[in-house]
């Protein structure tokens, strides 16, 4: 996996300067599938119930690693639209301080326009892998 970018935001912006090289969503739904692919696939003894995300349709997993200093996340799902998203979620959050993480809004959806185009469910997904991102980010603050 790449170093993250300097800071969150600019990671977002990266983010949505790929997005905006594709003409339609069609385009942008495979380059997410795509970029799921790219994940490194999650030991299966890290399949846990302690991991798994709640609120998701499809099966996630996220697994912190770090300290409030630097937190890592590996995270996979059984879907691959849902992959991802988490591969672009762990782009903005993964490696950063838990401060940064929690400081953090996922202005990247906004920003391609992702939330006009998730289903209800995958929707929901989004938010219930961000909310336990940044939980895990403040229970480390202490």
């Amino acid at each position: 996996m790449n170093a993250p970018t300097a800071d969150a935001s600019g990671a977002q912006d990266e983010i949505a300067e790929e997005f905006a090289l594709f003409g339609d969503w069609t385009e942008r739904y495979q380059y997410l599938i795509d970029l799921g692919r790219k994940l490194p696939p999650l030991d299966a003894e890290l399949k846990t119930d302690s991991h798994q995300v709640s609120g998701c349709q499809s099966q996630v997993w996220i697994v912190p690693s770090g300290d409030a200093a630097r937190l890592q996340f590996a995270a996979i799902s059984d879907s691959a639209i849902v992959s991802g998203l988490i591969a672009l979620l762990l782009r903005v959050y993964s490696g950063r301080s838990a401060a940064e993480i929690v400081a953090t809004e996922p202005r990247f959806i906004e920003m391609i326009g992702l939330k006009g185009h998730l289903s209800p469910t995958r929707s929901n997904g989004l938010s219930a892998m961000l909310a336990r991102i940044k939980a895990i980010a403040e229970s480390s603050l202490g």
